[in-house]
């Protein structure tokens, strides 16, 4: 085996670079067997946490069937022949990628060799000469597993036939018979299953299931946004009752079983609007000079047992879902907003992490366990920060000092390696309709960062406490909260393109990333390229997620990180009370195998509620924008694509489109490296970052798109749409 080293670099950066290198291993050594050691003195590895590393990547190669364990710790590379399996992606013209761990590049898959398979379809593909030329190509030969079977979409009928019309990532319609319109009406919206497909059929036949109602009704429009992603909308009536049967009132023999800190000033700190309150704060001065601070969590999982009805619902959501307008809860508001919330006035039961913090927020002793609360103040945000800037107001002493304790805490944090990204956050003043009024910008303030460094100091000494090795101290399956290293050629990409605005990052390893990341961030304030520049480092760092494999949080500067905090709004938080339960009595480990399958799941849901947030978020720019058709706005380009430009406007942040079709005095060419536009005869550039003038030429609420024309340039042709993807029936 011979040392590649071309990726040592990426190996001590992140872990989807040390799968490429190791891979390259195999496949040139495809009979034989190694183990963890020999693969990291092939790779370039040389400390104790990049072998950790190895070994991880090694386990994930293994659970994905790319290698076989053929003996305890020694893996060898699956035979493959000339097919590959992963998970496909399919644009709006109808071509695919598959992506793949057997593969150390993403495959092509044109239209014609999709063979029904649809977007996120777990798939098996014929490649043609892999690794032979620069774009390898492949075709479906058999599909695996469905991401999806339901659609949402609008309903349109004729006189012969109807369809289901989905969004603009399916490139076909649904045909739907006529005895299966379950009474939706032409330009309804509502949601279709696929009955069969025929192999010859150019569309797949479908039943309507559930019709959401007439299409631009805000409700409807909501309720399509959580179908698209396969998120619920409503609770089964057997969840809601199950909910409904809980007793508010706490049986005596529970509280005698816990710590009580009812009588020591307590209070909760969140948005104004909120009612789940998940989290609170206790402070006193203990007698040998301490701070005591207790972060106390809704102690969720005495309400919700396992294997019941509402176990198996909060394991499905696996999270709340924070739409423009609403709040989509993971558990029933019985529980949400009941009694599993921390509400001012009322005894609660908790789980808690207790800590003795001196002046110089050093921790000197922790506990952590079950506890009875009594919150004497439910403050918002906004009075918190009050106290906070005047000294005046309700618990003024307690606020003051954990604020300092906090700033402290904070100090210490990004000495240690955090990254410090505060984007302002886009809110709209809706009304009772759901219609936008205004656009807003919230930035997170004191009386925020009070609270995340207390929450994260929890989560953070949660992780270490179970995790952490030490004396007679046996391993044990955790979750944990993970966030992988940047990847090299993206921190290089991301420092060529901050050269033109005169900034530069340090890429010679992880610690000189991240003092000059946040330094970046610190210069970049106030400056009109600090939306881009925050929006483009955010790109090139990787997702964080939950795992049994413990790599690290890379953005907080964590060796050990979990979530504990929030368990009314998040699974995950739940597997980490029942596991340090269980941990605290000197309980087995559990099965790593099993929790990794729930924190994948959870990771995934995570993600469909991320993407649901953000497509009712376009939404909400959308409408607000329809009656400005024609209006002038100056902008910033925040995106470049080979099919368009993206740009922000500075009065609202709402982002759309110049499609590149419809840039007449020229021929554009897409150059990927430098992000942007370049005209082939007058090399005019249009480039991430340039400030430009459009005016506003579209609001399409359906496909959540808004179309812009740079001031100046004259409208192209129309051009008769076509109806894609249909035949009579």
């Amino acid at each position: 085996m011979a040392k590649d080293k071309k990726f040592k670099k990426a190996l001590r950066f992140n872990k989807a670079g040390l799968k490429k290198a190791i891979l390259e291993v195999y496949y040139e050594n495809s009979n034989q067997s190694f183990n963890y050691k020999q693969i990291g003195a092939s790779v370039g590895a040389k400390d104790v946490g990049e072998l950790q590393l190895v070994n991880v990547v090694l386990q994930e190669l293994r659970d994905a069937e790319t290698l076989v364990e053929t003996e305890r710790g020694k893996y060898r590379l699956k035979s493959q022949g000339g097919t590959a399996t992963g998970i496909i992606e399919i644009n709006s013209k109808g071509f695919g990628q598959l992506t793949s761990s057997e593969l150390t590049e993403p495959v092509s898959i044109s239209a014609a060799n999709m063979n029904h398979a649809l977007d996120g379809d777990k798939v098996r593909v014929r490649l043609y000469a892999l690794r032979k030329k620069s774009n390898p190509e492949a075709e479906v030969v058999e599909i695996l597993e469905r991401a999806k079977t339901t659609f949402v979409g609008t309903v349109e009928i004729s006189q012969f036939s109807a369809f289901l019309v989905p969004n603009k990532k399916t490139p076909f319609d649904l045909f739907i018979p006529k005895d299966k319109l379950m009474g939706a009406k032409h330009g309804q919206k509502a949601i279709a299953r696929i009955m069969d497909w025929p192999e010859r059929a150019r569309n797949p036949f479908a039943e309507i299931i559930d019709v959401l109602g007439d299409a631009g009704n805000n409700n409807t429009e909501m309720h399509a946004i959580l179908a698209e992603f396969d998120l619920p909308y409503k609770y089964p009536e057997a969840v809601d009752q199950a909910a409904n049967r809980i007793p508010e009132a706490i049986p005596e023999d529970e509280l005698k079983n816990r710590r009580d800190f009812r009588k020591v000033p307590t209070f909760t700190i969140d948005p104004a609007d909120a009612k789940d309150f998940d989290d609170a704060l206790s402070i006193q001065k203990l007698e040998n000079g301490l701070w005591e601070i207790g972060v106390h969590i809704a102690d969720v999982t005495y309400y919700v047992k396992p294997e019941s009805l509402l176990e198996d619902e909060a394991y499905n959501r696996a999270t709340s879902v924070y739409l423009v307008d609403r709040v989509v809860p993971m558990l029933p508001e019985k529980l949400s907003n009941g009694v599993c919330s921390l509400r001012p006035n009322e005894d609660k039961l908790c789980f808690s992490a207790v800590f003795e913090l001196d002046d110089h927020c050093i921790v000197q002793k922790e506990w952590f366990g079950r506890t009875t609360i009594h919150s004497d103040r439910r403050f918002s945000y906004e009075e918190a920060q009050q106290v906070i800037e005047t000294g005046e107001g309700d618990l003024k002493d307690e606020i003051l000092t954990l604020d300092r304790l906090a700033k402290k805490l904070r100090e210490i944090r990004f000495e240690s390696g955090s990254i410090g990204f505060d984007r302002v956050e886009v809110k709209f003043e809706i009304d009772k309709d759901g219609k936008p009024l205004s656009v807003f910008f919230k930035e997170s303030k004191d009386s925020n960062k009070l609270i995340e460094e207390f929450m994260l100091l929890a989560n953070k000494k949660v992780a270490e406490f179970v995790g952490k090795p030490g004396p007679k101290k046996k391993e044990r399956t955790f979750v944990y909260r993970i966030h992988d290293k940047p990847d090299p050629e993206k921190l290089d990409t991301f420092n060529h393109f901050i050269k033109r605005f005169g900034y530069g990052i340090q890429t010679n390893n992880p610690q000189t990333v991240t003092a000059s990341m946040n330094k970046l961030i610190e210069n970049v304030a106030g400056k009109k390229e600090q939306n881009v520049i925050e929006t483009l480092a955010i790109r090139t760092m990787a997702k964080a997620e939950y795992s049994t494999r413990n790599i690290g949080h890379y953005g907080l500067g964590f060796e050990y990180y979990t979530h504990f905090t929030s368990p009314i709004r998040r699974y995950p938080d739940m597997m980490v009370h029942r596991l340090l339960a269980r941990y605290l009595e000197d309980g087995r480990s559990v099965q790593a195998d099993q929790y990794e399958e729930m924190c994948k799941h959870s990771s995934d849901m995570e993600n469909r509620a991320a993407n649901a947030e953000r497509a009712s978020i376009k939404y909400k720019q959308v409408e607000f924008m329809s009656d400005k058709i024609g209006q002038q706005f100056k902008g910033v380009i925040s995106g470049v694509k080979e099919w368009g430009v993206y740009v922000e406007l500075d009065e609202n942040k709402c982002e759309g489109m110049v499609p590149l079709h419809e840039l007449t005095d020229d021929f554009y060419e897409f150059d990927e490296k430098n992000y942007c536009i370049i005209g082939r005869r007058t090399h005019k550039k249009y480039q991430l970052g340039d400030v430009i003038e459009i005016e506003i030429a579209r609001a399409n609420l359906d496909r959540k798109q808004l179309d812009f024309r740079i001031v100046g340039e004259e409208p192209p042709p129309k051009i008769q749409r076509q109806v894609r993807g249909r035949r009579k029936y």
